[in-house]
């Protein structure tokens, strides 16, 4: 297969957008997370009607044999419905359906973890916990090969890369433009897009959101990502440690209860960073999507990450577990930075983990 990439023009990405499609019409994709953990799937249902909420979406199903979420003598997997956004790719009053999956006997999938989320949530509302995250990710030929790497050998070490300009330091800014541009169309609270610290690296913000939604929003901006990247001839690898002794990816967590936020909110904040400190190793468990094996990869001690083992917090360092930025500490409020999940990590999860230790002392 072709490995160059495909500039994003009209001719490439909107070869069939003026085809008319009836006005009775609604197209919704749905979108889940499958049995990796990670990877996302989707399929295209026609409605005949304009849904106000998800609750007025019947419930669906698909073949979850071939996610590995069921097995193939019972593989019918219900799909749940759980946020609208608008669809960037066809627009209009066309959908994009972020959904739960369900077993056969309405338990929720092995990598359903959104269930649980929203449990911890709303008992936790009265707290008012906010979240956001930092996305980390690089971009692959169809080879498997960095995006824009010299064939056979490596760019330069990093350094120039981060939130750079010029055409022999950045990789597919058109993409990351496109992608940007489609998650606040469809919806998604996207703060922020930068170059990272190596070619073919980028990492984007959401957030901060009240309880789920930054899970949520994340989730999405992941898919519609990946989906722009198809038209690019590109992949898109969240693979926590994806080239060796070169700067990894993560998934770095923002979050905030409403003590957090108020007059002298830095007592509550050290506070918080004590309990985490407690429950480290069921952090490590809960950041990646194969249960710390994967973070082992990045965590090494090296690139400006800690070490796995290694709980340690400061105030703007990028070498520790938990940052407090420069900003907080001089106000004495605001928010804490968690640098350990994985660019691989399920939001859900991390969110879950996150109110457990630090609202629910679990």
């Amino acid at each position: 297969m072709n490995s160059v990439p495909i500039p994003l023009n009209k001719a490439s990405m909107r070869k069939y957008e003026d085809l008319e499609v009836p006005c009775d019409s609604i197209l919704a994709n749905f979108v889940w997370v499958d049995g990796s953990g990670i990877c996302l799937r989707s399929k295209d249902r026609t409605l005949d009607f304009v849904p106000k909420s998800h609750k007025d979406l019947p419930v669906w199903y698909f073949d979850g044999y071939n996610t590995d979420q069921a097995s193939a003598d019972n593989s019918d997997t219900f799909l749940f419905p759980e946020v609208l956004y608008h669809c960037p790719f066809r627009r209009g009053n066309h959908l994009l359906v972020l959904a739960d999956t369900y077993q056969y006997n309405y338990q929720p999938t092995s990598t359903n973890y959104r269930k649980e989320c929203v449990m911890q949530c709303e008992k936790a509302e009265v707290e008012e916990p906010w979240f956001g995250f930092n996305q980390e990710f690089m971009l692959l030929n169809t080879d498997g090969r960095p995006l824009g790497w010299p064939p056979g050998g490596f760019p330069a070490p990093p350094g120039p890369y981060y939130c750079a300009i010029g055409a022999n330091k950045i990789v597919a800014r058109d993409l990351m433009e496109a992608f940007y541009r489609c998650c606040l169309y469809a919806g998604v609270k996207m703060n922020g897009i930068n170059s990272g610290t190596t070619p073919s690296q980028w990492n984007f913000q959401i957030g901060p959101c009240p309880g789920i939604r930054a899970a949520d929003d994340l989730w999405l901006a992941r898919y519609i990502l990946a989906r722009l990247a198809e038209e690019y001839g590109a992949i898109v690898t969240f693979e926590p440690q994806p080239v060796p002794d070169w700067p990894g990816n993560g998934t770095f967590l923002y979050f905030s209860s409403k003590d957090m936020r108020e007059d002298d909110g830095i007592l509550v904040i050290e506070r918080m960073i004590d309990k985490l400190a407690r429950r480290h190793g069921a952090h490590i468990n809960e950041y990646d999507a194969n249960d710390g094996a994967d973070n082992a990869k990045r965590l090494t001690g090296k690139n400006g990450m800690p070490h796995i083992k290694d709980f340690t917090a400061g105030v703007a360092n990028r070498c520790c577990a938990v940052r407090i930025p420069r900003q907080v500490s001089e106000d004495k409020r605001g928010y804490l930075e968690d640098r350990r999940p994985a660019a691989n990590a399920d939001p859900y999860r991390v969110i879950s983990i996150m109110l457990k230790t630090c609202i629910f002392d679990e």
